[in-house]
């Protein structure tokens, strides 16, 4: 297929950020490189999706499923019946659409769409983002294509002769964002050391608690620091008035959408290490202190975080040693040592892969060059440009 000719591309995953900036990521390298390509998101109703993809200008269908791990036995009873709902309405909209290719970036939203793609025998992607790969990626590597994963050490999950190492891919925008822009999106103030808090799309109340705990720590400190802080709904308004009453400047937002001016103006960076995030650090050098997720699935995000913290290229501490004094501690040394976040940035570097989204990009064109006329002898059901089905 010449690189302007016209097709279809189904760009299957969400629920949280982290597997669903990459599926933006690799839809920009699609639009720079495919002159006419179309590309449609399939995700969850409940996931973070379905208010992200229409501000970004994609259509996204959604499907009303949910996760199957760390749930009850009822839960998983009245997800499966959903799942089987949601199957046969993936189904039936790819077999209308006839897309080129469908790649699949991970949770629980890309499973049905990759697999009802796989029964329709329309070529199919799968990206893994963590060391550790989920039990959905696992079954959907059987019968892909191809396979893209983030970490060398993923290899042993997956067959050999399909798997390729591209790094987890990161939006443009992210490595091109300007920090005099971020600043003033965020009101923040020239000068400032700026830390920059948020633990995943939703929030995360235990490193929220410790944040505030670790505020009276910081006082003698407030006329230099100021904090950039993704709460999360449940916690706004608490964490709020923790930093009103302590007298430290910043924003406090319960959802942060613009996030690559949010790095841009940042100083250091305090998280949970899931797969993007880390691979969003990595490629533009922010040093960070990495709390990762202690009920991770196989404890993906402490294998995550490790490789990073025994190369010296983070700083990592469990959310069980976590306190307010230490946490304060970590951040007066980041703030005190210039060296060190030097070091610590030029380290991190080191293992980022900026160019993750053209490599899973250049995968699937070579798929959609050697596809069979499946595609090309069908008639595209026409969507809108952008919005939610």
């Amino acid at each position: 297929m010449p690189s302007d000719a016209k097709c279809t591309v189904v760009i299957a995953g969400g629920g949280t950020g982290g597997h669903l900036y990459p599926g933006i990521a690799i839809a920009e390298e699609l639009k720079k490189q495919l002159k006419d390509v179309e590309i449609i998101f399939m995700g969850a109703e409940r996931g973070i999706e379905a208010r992200i993809l229409p501000s970004e200008n994609y259509y996204v269908k959604l499907l009303k499923t949910d996760g199957f791990v760390g749930v009850s036995f009822r839960k998983k009873a009245a997800a499966l019946f959903r799942f089987m709902i949601a199957f046969f309405k993936a189904y039936a909209f790819l077999r209308s659409l006839k897309p080129g290719i469908v790649i699949g970036t991970g949770g629980y939203a890309s499973f049905i769409p990759v697999f009802a793609a796989m029964l329709l025998g329309i070529p199919t992607v799968v990206a893994e983002q963590n060391s550790v790969p989920g039990q959905a990626n696992r079954i959907l590597a059987k019968f892909a294509k191809k396979i893209c994963i983030t970490y060398e050490n993923s290899l042993s999950y997956f067959p050999k002769n399909k798997t390729i190492l591209t790094g987890n891919p990161v939006r443009e925008k992210i490595l091109r964002a300007d920090k005099a822009e971020g600043m003033k999106m965020f009101s923040l103030k020239d000068g400032r050391f700026t830390i920059f808090i948020f633990g995943g799309s939703m929030g995360a109340s235990s490193i929220n608690k410790i944040v505030v705990e670790a505020l009276e720590h910081l006082t003698p400190l407030r006329d230099r620091l100021q904090f950039l802080h993704q709460t999360g709904e449940k916690d706004f308004e608490f964490v709020k008035a923790a930093y009103l009453s302590h007298g430290m400047s910043g924003t406090v937002a319960p959802f942060i959408y613009k996030m690559p001016e949010a790095y841009a103006s940042c100083d250091m960076i305090i998280s949970r290490a899931g797969a993007t995030t880390l691979a969003e650090i990595t490629a533009i050098g922010i040093p960070s202190l990495l709390v990762p997720y202690p009920h991770a699935t196989s404890s993906h995000q402490e294998v995550n975080a490790s490789r990073l913290a025994v190369s010296g290229a983070a700083m990592m501490i469990k959310e069980a040693d976590l306190t307010g004094k230490t946490l304060a501690e970590y951040i007066q040394r980041l703030y005190n040592d210039e060296m060190l976040r030097t070091k610590l940035s030029r380290d991190c570097m080191t293992f980022g892969k900026p160019d993750a989204a053209k490599k899973v990009a250049n995968i699937a064109i070579m798929l959609l060059k050697n596809k069979s006329s499946f595609r090309q002898e069908a008639t595209p059901v026409p969507l809108p440009k952008s919005g939610v089905q």
